[in-house]
């Protein structure tokens, strides 16, 4: 059983950045953060490799959005620039055994979530 925590979420004008932050109670291989918005499907944002090697990026997220881990620590970082509007959504971290596992959307462990929320 792999425990994940989030945090640094919150609320931040249209623009604006946030970085979330997430910790692993142990050593995890693919990482990634999804997000779920009301009434709207969950949606794989960014994920990453063990050796940081492979990193995912939704379109929607491209140019904006960047994801780091530190494995010393078995955590792993989302930093969100010019955050828009339809970014507001709960965001979770999330770990799957395979990069391809967590790409088909099938996580092996997630957090609780963390709201982001970004105003017009």
């Amino acid at each position: 059983q792999v425990h994940l925590v989030e945090s640094g979420g919150g609320l931040v004008q249209a623009g604006g950045s946030l970085r979330l932050s997430c910790a692993a109670s142990s050593a995890v291989y693919a990482m990634g953060w999804f997000r779920q918005a009301p009434g709207k499907e969950r949606e794989l944002v960014v994920a990453i490799s063990y050796e940081g090697d492979y990193t995912y990026y939704a379109d929607s997220v491209k140019g904006r959005f960047t994801i780091s881990r530190n494995n010393i620590n078995n955590a792993v970082y989302l930093q969100m620039n010019t955050l828009k509007p339809e970014d507001t959504a709960v965001y979770y971290c999330a770990t799957s055994n395979q990069m391809a596992s967590m790409l088909n959307g099938e996580y092996t462990y997630w957090g609780r979530g963390t709201q982001v929320t970004v105003s017009s």
